[in-house]
């Protein structure tokens, strides 16, 4: 990210913007829980947040997000308030430029009995 030319530049960390797309994701009505999917824990090892990849150039940013949702609530409603809450997080908070806000259901949550049943399963 480009700063004022006469003080340096700014650069802002994959790692604060996969803490703000994981929050605004988690604010969504019908989110249970942000999921990481296969190798999950390697990618925390990683620095990286569960559930959240992102991969920013200069200006801009693309957003990968795994979640699981809770059964009964309508996927593609849920998708979609998860991507324009968090575009709109990212730009406000950090001036990037978010081109893609992909959403990956990895499970449904049922909550009378606390299972949950992820894609493979």
């Amino acid at each position: 990210m480009a700063g004022n030319e006469n003080l340096g530049t700014i650069k802002i960390a994959n790692e604060v913007v996969a803490i703000i797309a994981s929050l605004a994701a988690s604010e969504i009505e019908g989110v249970y829980s942000m999921s990481g999917g296969v190798g999950s824990g390697i990618a925390e090892m990683f620095g990286q947040k569960k559930g959240v990849k992102v991969e920013t150039g200069e200006d801009e940013c693309i957003v990968d997000l795994s979640v699981i949702i809770e059964y009964g609530i309508s996927i593609p409603e849920v998708a979609g308030n998860i991507q324009k809450n968090v575009k709109e997080a990212i730009e406000s908070m950090t001036g990037l430029n978010v081109v893609e806000v992909n959403v990956h259901v990895q499970g449904v949550h049922f909550t009378n009995d606390d299972n949950i049943v992820e894609k493979g399963e």
